[in-house]
């Protein structure tokens, strides 16, 4: 993708404070309760790690190295007992009801102990967020309400996204790349439903999950126009797994392959496809384009939480090293020297940090979260009785006027500006704060010499676990393109044009 340049007339491109100050925005409007609601969730996050994650992560880690094939399916239970699939799903739809703004200073409490533990909780919501993003009501009444169930039972009942294809990885991520990718995975059009075949690839926590969040195309040669979500079982006819990858990082996080061979999937499990949103002003690729900002927007900043958690993780390491590790004499962390490197590596934690902050911010205002912190919207959601909210959703939200009602809402209105927004920080936040976490990590090692290396001081697990970051969920040089694209080339409207390469 190439653009025109300008010559810039510096006043007329200054940034807009609506793009680069959403925490101005936002601060005036944003509840008393969701402040205390996400101390509650790093307080609860603590006791997790305290109790859970660090006593067992190093251990997980050797079990994933001797048994690659290995499933933990002992951490996703006892995640399920604490409540944590269900903790940031609507009430509405069977859930706790938490604001997924709190889940970012979650997941970086968790990844500040064990990244890959963080992802076996938090990947959940990546699919759970693009079930959301198609506004098909009555479909995320039967999905989320049967998570519950699960957790009720005791029998963890996790989604996953399958999106990633094996010659089209990064591509099928970006609707202006997707029609020059290798795509394979076709969903033919059949009375009643889709017949689906191809092979989804690195696709986290794809063994342990119970639902799968399918994006398969019904036009091969033209995806971007034809692209169809769906929800496949795991048991289903034509569905099944193939090779669990051998990971370098976050291993105890399968990434697993996903196989469809004549897979028939109803109309009913089907969560958008053109038919469905024809009637709407957006063709059907700026459509899904939209679903994807959405998502992504909020998903990228919690791959910045965890990267940020890693940071923290690998600093927190350094600085107990340098509180008892005595060099020519005297502590480690008495000399300026080693103060300096861990005020650099202080400083990169809370930099990753206000990055996804930030973008939280901008999808409060902008993005996939703004609906539901309008202040009536939060109200109810958070204060309205149990007995009311499940008497009421059945009827509200199992219809499909409602699904009508909430994508015109939703993809009609919202403005091109605030799109590009939205997806723009998610980029700023992802690449900045996984790079920020691989730096920390990186200089942790330095200080700490040959003890670094070694498994029982945990930092060269956060080494490997941070790598994985800058690839996944769009790899940061895409993201870069992505930031460009939706935010830099925006500050001179006039003269920056864009055009196929």
């Amino acid at each position: 993708m190439t653009y025109q340049p300008c010559t810039p007339d510096y006043a007329q491109c200054a940034p807009d404070l609506n793009d680069v100050a959403a925490n101005l925005v936002c601060a005036h409007a944003t509840p008393r309760a969701l402040i205390k609601e996400t101390r509650e969730v790093v307080d609860i996050a603590r006791r997790f790690n305290k109790e859970v994650v660090r006593p067992y992560a190093l251990e997980l880690d050797r079990k994933l190295h001797e048994d690659p094939d290995f499933l933990p399916w002992d951490f996703v239970k006892k995640a399920n007992d604490w409540g944590f699939y269900t903790m940031w799903i609507p009430r509405l739809f069977g859930g706790k009801g938490y604001f997924m703004h709190s889940m970012s200073a979650f997941v970086e409490e968790i990844g500040s102990a064990c990244t890959a533990m963080a992802n076996l909780i938090g990947v959940h919501y990546l699919g759970m967020a693009t079930l959301a993003a198609s506004w098909n009501a009555p479909l995320m009444m039967k999905i989320f309400r049967d998570v519950a169930a699960g957790e009720k039972a005791g029998d963890p009942r996790i989604i996953s996204l399958a999106i990633t294809e094996p010659s089209a990885g990064t591509d099928v991520e970006e609707p202006d790349l997707i029609d020059k990718g290798n795509i394979t995975c076709h969903a033919k059009k059949v009375d009643g439903g889709y017949v689906v075949n191809g092979t989804k690839i690195f696709i986290s926590n794809g063994h342990l999950s119970k639902w799968h969040v399918v994006i398969a195309y019904s036009d091969l040669d033209l995806p971007s126009q034809n692209t169809v979500c769906m929800l496949v079982q795991t048991g289903q006819k034509g569905f099944s797994f193939g090779r669990h990858e051998k990971k370098m990082g976050q291993r105890a996080c399968p990434a697993s392959e996903l196989v469809f061979k004549d897979c028939f999937v109803p109309d009913n499990m089907i969560a958008l496809d053109p038919e469905q949103i024809k009637d709407l002003k957006r063709d059907a690729k700026h459509t899904f384009q939209q679903v994807l900002d959405y998502v992504l927007g909020a998903t990228r900043a919690g791959v910045a939480a965890f990267a940020t958690g890693a940071a923290r993780g690998a600093y927190e390491e350094a600085l107990a090293f340098a509180n008892e590790t005595e060099v020519d004499g005297k502590l480690l962390a008495n000399h300026e020297w080693a103060q300096c490197m861990l005020a650099e590596m202080y400083k990169n934690v809370n930099l990753a940090r206000l990055a996804y902050m930030e973008t939280n911010h901008h999808n409060a205002s902008s993005g996939i979260y703004k609906s539901m912190l309008s202040k009536g919207m939060f109200q109810f959601s958070k204060y309205a009785p149990q007995f009311f909210v499940d008497k009421i959703a059945p009827t509200l939200l199992g219809n499909s006027l409602t699904t009508k009602w909430l994508r015109k809402q939703s993809f009609d209105s919202q403005p091109e500006d605030e799109m590009r927004r939205t997806s723009g920080w998610g980029s700023l936040a992802k690449f900045s704060g996984t790079d920020l976490g691989m730096k920390n990590c990186h200089m942790a090692l330095e200080l700490m010499g040959q003890a670094g290396l070694r498994h029982d001081q945990r930092v060269e697990k956060h080494f490997r676990d941070a790598k994985l970051l800058q690839i996944y969920e769009g790899t940061n040089q895409l993201n870069r393109l992505n930031l460009f694209k939706c935010l830099i080339s925006r500050a001179c409207p006039q003269s920056c044009v864009f055009h196929d390469a």
